[in-house]
């Protein structure tokens, strides 16, 4: 039974990818490098609206949006682990797939792949610390007006 929920589980991660690149082809990268989730009605990031900085995360959504339609020089600027983000992400689901479908197991618990997964949000967040650090001003002018807003 436990193997059975493993690979559904498997299926389920395949399926989010296909999501998420979905999202990916129907929305259009924003000039401004981040708030592409905005188009789903999503909200601005608080960091920005707080603190006109970016948060880790900023720009992930424009980066994957950017290099799925191709434009891999706005999908780094937008966000630079975006493309190595993305990139894993795809080849951790078309395992996944090929798992549900020949009955093996995908494990991430693998020491190896555990190391690497602690190295690279070790990475991400240094990053997003530097550039919460380094990068004032980041607010597009849609998101300038809502600090104008929040301020009265």
């Amino acid at each position: 039974m436990e193997s059975r929920k493993v690979l559904l589980s498997q299926f389920a991660w395949f399926w989010f990818w296909v999501g998420v690149t979905g999202f990916g082809i129907y929305l259009k990268p924003s000039p401004y490098l981040h708030g592409t989730h905005e188009e789903l009605h999503l909200p601005p990031c608080p960091s920005v609206l707080l603190f006109n900085r970016p948060c880790p995360g900023c720009g992930l959504t424009t980066s994957f949006t950017s290099l799925i339609h191709g434009n891999l020089a706005m999908s780094i600027k937008a966000h630079p682990f975006g493309p190595l983000l993305y990139i894993l992400f795809t080849l951790t689901a078309l395992i996944c797939l090929a798992g549900w479908i020949y009955k093996f197991k995908f494990n991430a618990g693998y020491r190896p792949i555990q190391k690497g997964i602690t190295i690279l949000l070790a990475a991400f967040l240094i990053f997003g610390a530097y550039r919460f650090a380094t990068t004032p001003n980041y607010a597009s002018p849609a998101e300038r007006q809502l600090q104008l807003v929040r301020r009265f």
